[in-house]
């Protein structure tokens, strides 16, 4: 019998306090940064984040401007993120094997989620995809 993986107390604590904050989001981007913004505080994912020195405020003027001159999105914000992010990531752990999702199955569900707006978060933060996946030693898994 094959169940689904559990969450593990720090997965769950991001998708709960990721409940609260999405809703307050207006743009993809800003859904986005919030994700983020919990991920750094959990986890693996929030281990690795701080030691790749991602803070609380991003690199972006006032006016939502990053420094390398790209704007936020202006798309709605999507609809149910924190179900579709949980699936997400449970399927990741279930493919991997493993028994609970953990923050990294959170993270890599946020990145084919966001995409595109994730990445820009993350430049916004000084880093990208491929280093924090690197500190983390997993890799991207192959969309299915």
């Amino acid at each position: 019998m094959s169940s689904a993986p559990t969450l593990a107390p720090d997965a769950a604590m991001v998708l709960g306090i990721a409940s609260t904050a999405l809703p307050f989001a207006r743009t993809p981007d800003d859904e986005a940064e919030r994700w983020l913004r919990v991920l750094r505080l959990h986890g693996r994912v929030g281990v690795a984040l701080q030691a790749l020195g991602v803070s609380e405020v991003s690199l972006v003027s006032e006016d939502g401007e990053a420094a390398d001159g790209t704007r936020a999105g202006g798309e709605p914000p999507r609809q149910d993120a924190v179900a579709r992010i949980a699936e997400d990531a449970a399927g990741i752990a279930s493919r991997r094997g493993a028994t609970g999702v953990a923050t990294t199955d959170l993270l890599i569900a946020v990145m084919r989620v966001y995409g595109p707006a994730f990445d820009r978060v993350l430049r916004a933060h000084g880093t990208d995809r491929d280093e924090v996946l690197a500190r983390l030693g997993v890799e991207m898994p192959a969309d299915d």
